[in-house]
């Protein structure tokens, strides 16, 4: 393409500071290095994530930054080294990288890895290809996709089939693809088995939709928000609690229900107590609970006889996909209509409106609002 090899200057939204209004700037966007690609930013959504580190990070050190992890774009250009992407494939950035050379990577055990941005900050990754008013702006997760351009590791980017449509497999980047893949991957939910899901949020509707592809024969959703029930029904829900509507725990609820508890439990909200909640929720012997909601704030507990009766109590990132590897096939399972994604998108919106998405999910008035940042 023309613009290989030289710097972009491109529209995005950049965070200059906590809690404040993303702004719409003009970038610099470098070219990329070796083993790295630029990638042009097609369309991406918010996430609960990105209001984290805006909204739930005083940290200065983290900003300026440009947020966006959950989105799907088209390779622009290439830096030295790369072999398996080239100008013009389509591709979805990955916020775990996948190198498949380091013990996580070659280990089905897990999707952790190495060179993932873990090792440093764990939210903006020191290392940047954008500049703004001449000043260095952080890339979020190592992706950064609320701009026109970004650069990513080619260990952090997805090739996908073609003919997907970038508006809709955008979301399986992130909050698709961590539910769904908590219930079958970590959780490993079993045919006949009843379940239940804390937060009717996309992650949580993408694990009822695991819970339902992996057999379960009963999924309970719980949220305090009744509007989500509906939505949930499509997913698979089979019952529905609102916590609110009762005056014990929303465990001993869940307990009388199922005669003692519920073989598997996911807690898809980022909340320390609806974490215990989701615990106490299993059934004592061989209940399963799985941790998916972020949050970086606060500390969990739990009684350990809890544990010691037989509960397991796992944690879930980007559902143990392997990104490279497994997104493609989610992609494909989509184009071939095994799993949903267009019932997820409730808004479209264009990056100019970010800070209506913003506000949209902050409120919990949407599922996933995609906003479109480029033309095809």
């Amino acid at each position: 393409m023309a613009t290989a090899g030289k710097i972009i200057r491109c529209k995005a939204a950049v965070a200059w500071e906590p809690n404040k209004p993303l702004v719409i700037e003009e970038i610099e966007v470098a070219p990329p290095q070796a083993h790295e690609v630029r990638i042009k930013i097609v369309a991406t959504a918010v996430c609960q994530t990105d209001l984290q580190h805006l909204c739930g990070n005083m940290n200065k050190d983290g900003f300026p930054v440009v947020l966006g992890h959950e989105a799907a774009g088209v390779v622009e250009s290439v830096g030295h080294a790369v072999t398996d992407l080239q100008p013009g494939d389509k591709v979805i950035p990955l916020f775990i990288s996948q190198c498949r050379e380091c013990r996580f990577c070659k280990s089905p055990k897990t999707n952790q890895c190495e060179k993932a941005w873990y090792g440093a900050d764990p939210l903006s990754v020191p290392e940047s290809r954008f500049t703004c008013k001449g000043k260095k702006v952080l890339q979020f997760t190592g992706t950064s996709t609320f701009s026109e351009y970004t650069v990513v590791n080619q260990m952090a980017v997805a090739k996908i089939d073609p003919a997907a449509p970038l508006d809709k497999v955008c979301l399986l980047g992130c909050g698709i693809c961590t539910g769904y893949g908590a219930a079958v991957n970590t959780a490993k939910v079993e045919p006949g088995s009843t379940c239940a899901v804390f937060g009717l949020g996309a992650v949580g509707l993408a694990a009822v939709m695991g819970c339902q592809a992996a057999g379960a024969k009963r999924i309970i959703a719980v949220d305090v928000n009744p509007e989500k029930f509906v939505k949930a029904k499509v997913f698979g829900a089979t019952d529905f609690v609102n916590p609110k509507d009762h005056s014990g725990p929303v465990s001993q609820v869940l307990s009388e229900m199922t005669g003692g508890g519920v073989d598997f439990s996911l807690e898809c909200v980022g909340n320390v107590a609806v974490m215990r909640s989701a615990l106490e929720s299993c059934i004592q012997g061989w209940g399963v609970s799985v941790m998916v909601g972020w949050t970086t704030t606060e500390d969990f507990s739990a009684r350990p006889l809890q544990l010691i009766g037989g509960r397991t109590w796992k944690g879930s990132a980007f559902g143990g996909f392997k990104g490279r590897d497994a997104v493609p096939l989610m992609v494909k399972a989509y184009l071939d209509k095994k799993i949903k994604v267009d019932d997820f998108i409730t808004h479209n919106m264009t990056l100019d409106q970010v800070n209506d998405a913003i506000e949209l999910m902050k409120r919990g008035k949407c599922i996933r609002t995609v906003m479109t940042v480029s033309p095809e």
